[in-house]
């Protein structure tokens, strides 16, 4: 029995894709067999989140993986259990639909415990589905353990493939498995070709309404609701057709405050969310517009502006607001969130679609303005005129000139300003100021930085000591 080796597998299955749909495979089970264990040994990192406690997946989560030369979409799910009611109903028929839509479905079993109710239930759901199963008899640590895998040939699923998630112990096998089952043309469902799909992460503190949105947009229950905060663990990808184009929405985990306190699959959900937004081109960050606007709401934001993306404010619940709340949200909005003025704000409720229609635009605004770019000689004219009118105050007894500017890049907006001497930030944020009046970048952060001109006897090519370390900090901000 050949055991699992990390370097077969491979990494970056995204950028590699192939043109052609690749097969789905749903990896089901009862809660806390492994499922998300199995998950990150097949792709080869810690991905899924894991915890050694049930139900810490609840949505289905898909990933891309590769076994000698075929690659495939694994898709995690939550724990499937029956004749459950509330959260654990939700995430049970996540879980159905996953393998209702699949190619090959992974049936994930404990071993050490044996058939359960729960895994004799989902077998005959299984069996409905009409799709080829591969069952794992998970947590086979050793050889006198696999009498217990033996046991699971009554689930009459075919043959149990006795593994070891944790260790690696056997998941070749069960791999080899898998790919022999794939069809030529599969028939679950396939993400296209994503190069040019816009990301869209949806940020904000939990329980403000992220995964009702995603919902919503997509207009199927697409991801677990529930009014217990932190439901979603992992960064959620979902393709939207909205517009008459292809959005790909990434519902993220709630960002909390104390990021160092957190423990277990909080601090690895907390983890995804900035992965999640580090590919994003846009951030919509939603607001529960019933509570007062909080240190966290603000935190999020400043974590899009750093990490400059796209912003997009949604002020989500809209229609529950009376208006002597509606007079205190707008103070609250014009004291605390007046450094990102410039992103677009849409007003919305995913509980019932009112203004979705709007969302689109506002997200279209901000892609536009974080791809924009000024011609140079364009800019400099403008510079020029601008610097003729109101030019930078006097630093020690001396006026810096700025003698040139460029846009050194897009996605943020990225301009250097070549001077004589150092920009006080009141000017620089003047400058910045004039250049969203005069050119636009609504939804995106700019970013300035200066190039300060050498000194007369500096070393030639180098920049001044001082130069260097102010564009340091420019950049830092």
């Amino acid at each position: 029995m050949s055991d699992f080796d990390i370097s077969d597998v491979g990494h970056d299955g995204v950028a590699a894709a192939e043109a052609a749909p690749q097969p789905v495979v749903a990896v089901v089970g009862r809660p806390n067999v492994g499922k998300s264990s199995l998950v990150n040994r097949i792709i080869g990192r810690r991905e899924a989140v894991v915890e050694d406690v049930p139900g810490v997946t609840r949505d289905r989560v898909a990933y891309d993986a590769e076994w000698q030369n075929t690659r495939f979409t694994l898709v995690d799910t939550g724990g499937w259990e029956t004749s459950v009611s509330g959260l654990a109903a939700m995430v049970a028929r996540q879980a159905e639909y996953a393998a209702q839509t699949a190619d090959v479905i992974l049936f994930v079993v404990d071993a050490t415990v044996g058939i359960t109710d729960a895994d004799a239930a989902v077998t005959r759901v299984l069996r409905s589905t009409k799709r080829p199963v591969v069952l794992a008899a998970n947590k086979v640590d050793g050889g006198f353990q696999e009498a217990d895998a033996l046991d699971l040939w009554q689930l009459g699923v075919g043959e149990p493939y006795p593994i070891s998630a944790l260790h690696g112990r056997g998941t070749g096998d069960l791999l080899d498995a898998l790919v022999a089952l794939f069809p030529e043309q599969p028939v679950g469902e396939s993400d296209e070709d994503e190069d040019d799909t816009p990301r869209i992460a949806l940020l904000g503190r939990p329980n403000v309404g992220k995964s009702s949105l995603l919902n919503r947009l997509a207009g199927e229950d697409r991801v677990v609701v529930d009014s217990v905060a932190g439901t979603t663990r992992d960064a959620v990808d979902e393709l939207i057709e909205l517009g008459g184009k292809t959005w790909k929405f990434i519902d993220t985990a709630g960002i909390r405050r104390r990021f160092r306190a957190l423990q277990g699959a909080d601090y690895y959900a907390t983890m995804r969310t900035g992965t999640a937004l580090e590919r994003a081109e846009v951030a919509v960050v939603l607001m529960d517009v019933s509570e007062p606007l909080a240190e966290q709401d603000i935190r999020v934001v400043e974590q899009v502006v750093e990490a400059g993306r796209g912003l997009v404010l949604a002020f989500n619940k809209w229609d529950i607001l009376d208006e002597e709340r509606r007079i205190y949200l707008e103070k609250e909005i014009d004291r605390q969130l007046s450094r990102v003025s410039w992103a677009p704000r849409v007003n919305v409720s995913a509980k019932t679609g009112r203004h979705m229609e709007r969302l689109v635009p506002a997200i279209e605004t901000s892609l536009n303005g974080w791809n924009q770019r000024v011609p140079t000689g364009q800019l400099n004219n403008w510079l020029k005129e601008l610097v003729a009118a109101t030019p930078p105050p006097a630093r020690g007894g001396k006026q810096p000139k700025i003698l040139f500017a460029t846009q050194a890049d897009t996605r943020p907006p990225h301009f250097i300003l070549f001077t004589t001497g150092f920009l006080e930030e009141n000017y620089r944020r003047f400058i910045e100021r004039r250049l969203r009046e005069d050119f636009g970048f609504e939804g995106s952060p700019v970013h300035l930085s200066m190039r300060i001109r050498e000194k007369k006897g500096a070393a030639p090519g180098r920049a001044s000591k001082g130069s260097v370390r102010q564009d340091r900090k420019q950049r830092r901000r």
